[in-house]
């Protein structure tokens, strides 16, 4: 019998990966973005400027987490099982898409950092934020078609199921697999909404912060949202 990993051992795991920590980053930095965008502190209050230079702080940190992090998009794009011209278009939107995000934000981190003359970040900021909604574009659709095929198998199931019932056959292992269905499905519903908050806002890096999408509490909201469901899914899959 396995033996199941108490917390501490579980969190070691978690945090030894690089996702990990990238993840309780942002977590830290969208929570202080909901503070500040909801205007709880005083803006003389000292902590407001503390909480604003934390965020500032922890948003390049986090890009330097994603060095070379475009590898794993190639190797997806690479070791993907494509049966129609729909899904390797899909797969290259989705894995390219994300792929040059992760490219770019390596340069985006040299210029915050100063190795690289910030005149060049707005342009590789917006080629970033283009590239990152074009990847959850395809992304998105990607596992709406996953969902479906998804939600189909658990239609078949649970129809064998009941066909097991009507004749007194057991079902105890059919039952399990309707379990682990499920739980699945749940996953790609969170990560599907991961991706829409995501997107939304790629969207508004694309829109230079203009218009109502860019609403400063609506965007921090996101990103915690976002950063949750990540930090949920990282943490099951370790």
């Amino acid at each position: 019998m396995k033996k199941e990993r108490d917390f501490l051992s579980h969190l070691e795991i978690y945090l030894a990966k690089r996702d990990g920590i990238d993840k309780l980053l942002k977590i830290s930095r969208y929570a202080s973005k909901f503070i500040l965008a909801s205007s709880v502190l005083p803006e003389t209050l000292i902590l407001n400027q503390r909480l604003k230079s934390f965020e500032s702080s922890v948003g390049v940190s986090r890009k330097a987490f994603r060095l070379g992090k475009f590898v794993q998009d190639l190797n997806s794009l690479r070791n993907s099982n494509l049966d129609s011209n729909e899904e390797k278009v899909l797969s290259i939107i989705a894995y390219g898409g994300e792929g040059l995000y992760f490219f770019v934000e390596q340069f985006i981190w040299l210029t915050k950092s100063g190795l690289i003359d910030s005149k060049y970040a707005y342009r590789l900021q917006k080629i970033s934020a283009w590239a990152e909604f074009i990847g959850y574009f395809g992304s998105i659709s990607i596992k709406i078609r996953d969902l479906k095929v998804i939600i189909e198998w658990e239609k078949r199931l649970k129809a064998s199921i009941e066909i097991a019932m009507l004749r007194g056959d057991v079902f105890g292992e059919e039952m399990k697999e309707v379990k682990k269905v499920e739980e699945k499905k749940l996953m790609k519903k969170l990560s599907i909404v991961q991706d829409f908050a995501d997107g939304l806002m790629a969207l508004s890096d694309i829109r230079d912060g203009k218009g109502f999408i860019s609403n400063p509490l609506l965007l921090a909201s996101a990103g915690l949202l976002s950063a949750l469901i990540s930090t949920h899914k990282n943490w099951v899959s370790c």
